[in-house]
């Protein structure tokens, strides 16, 4: 029997397979077809309401992604301990320089000490700590800039009890943009000392 109308194949496939007895039990083939349009509705209800109420998975590292850099950060709760992912969430991995400075500002005092707090936990690891540059100048001046700028950031590590040899630096100077752009907002994102997993 050929079932037409809005129903779906399970519906279909229900009525053309039911026992021929609990068909005949209606008094009208059309009761039958009603009442099969009904439980199909109500199934696709119940599947789409089950589909609904499953949580959504994120991203490794949330919305925020890798390198969001604050401490409790999107993501902590899966970084592994000791990882790259985890001194991001736990403590920030960088800290920022005013224009041709290598001075350490209060902001990053505050991070630096958060990430000599958590190399205290990890005893066993060590770090790279990466001076950048913005665009500006020649590329050999600011080779020795960011030379400077990580040189300050791993002082104050090593004044906070951290051992030098767990500490390495390495300029990078204009050459790895964090953000691309020649504004003064891009400027002030790539002058920075990023501290690195090894």
């Amino acid at each position: 029997m050929q079932v037409v109308g809005s129903m779906g194949r399970a519906a279909r496939l229900l009525f053309c397979y039911a026992p021929a007895q609990s068909r005949m039990s209606f008094k009208h083939e059309g009761d039958y077809r009603m009442r099969m349009k009904i439980t199909a509705i109500f199934g696709g209800l119940m599947l789409l309401l089950a589909a609904c109420s499953s949580a959504p998975e994120t991203a490794p590292g949330g919305p925020g992604g890798p390198g969001a850099g604050g401490p409790g950060g999107i993501g902590s709760r899966s970084a592994v301990p000791g990882s790259q992912q985890d001194l991001e969430a736990s403590a920030g991995d960088r800290v920022f320089f005013a224009f041709d400075r290598s001075d350490i500002t209060p902001e990053a005092q505050e991070t630096l000490a958060r990430q000599a707090d958590w190399l205290r936990r990890y005893p066993n690891v060590t770090v790279t700590i990466e001076g950048h540059c913005d665009e500006r100048g020649t590329r050999e001046y600011n080779l020795a800039l960011g030379e400077r700028r990580a040189q300050a950031a791993k002082n104050v590590l090593v004044a906070s009890g951290i051992p030098a040899s767990r500490i390495s630096t390495i300029s990078y100077g204009k050459e790895r943009p964090a953000v691309a752009g020649s504004s003064e907002e891009a400027y002030a994102q790539n002058r920075r000392a990023v501290t690195t997993v090894n």
